[in-house]
Formats: C-alpha cells, structure tokens, sequence
C-alpha cells in the first residue's frame, strides 16, 4: 500500500507538478516529497503527517525549511 501511494506521488511529481510555470509550494522539502519522506519513514502513519502538512501549506503560510521529523508524534506537529 505505502509503495502504491509512493507511485502515485511520483506519478504527480513527474507528469503534473513539474509543468506548473511557478512553485506552489511554500514548505522545503515540497509537500510531496515530504509526503513521500513521512511515508518512507513511518509507513501508513507517515500519511497523516503528510496530510497535516498539505493542509498547512496554503497562501498565508509562513513556509520555510520543515523537514519530516525523527519520531513520529502527530499531536505535537498540529501545534507548529
């Protein structure tokens, strides 16, 4: 399941994400590649850290350097 979600994500990187003409994203590593990282990193809970993250990433966000962490606590992530 994780490797399929992982595809799928690729599959948006590599066909839809590289022909928008500017960068959507205010977060590095991008919301994607984060996603990809959570889910590499804790498997399907990783999701939801990945979810957090799209929903955060939006045009009042701050944005700036937020790298998947070490330790998955979720609770603590909703606060940042």
């Amino acid at each position: 399941m994780v490797d399929t979600l992982i595809q799928l994500i690729r599959c948006y990187q590599h066909n839809i994400s590289i022909r928008r003409p500017f960068k959507v994203c205010r977060y590095e590593p991008t919301c994607s590649e984060y996603m990809v990282q959570a889910l590499q990193r804790f498997g399907m809970k990783g999701a939801l850290l990945g979810f957090a993250r799209i929903l955060r990433c939006h045009p009042f966000a701050k944005g700036g350097f937020d790298p998947v962490p070490l330790h998955f606590t979720f609770k603590s992530y909703l606060n940042r």
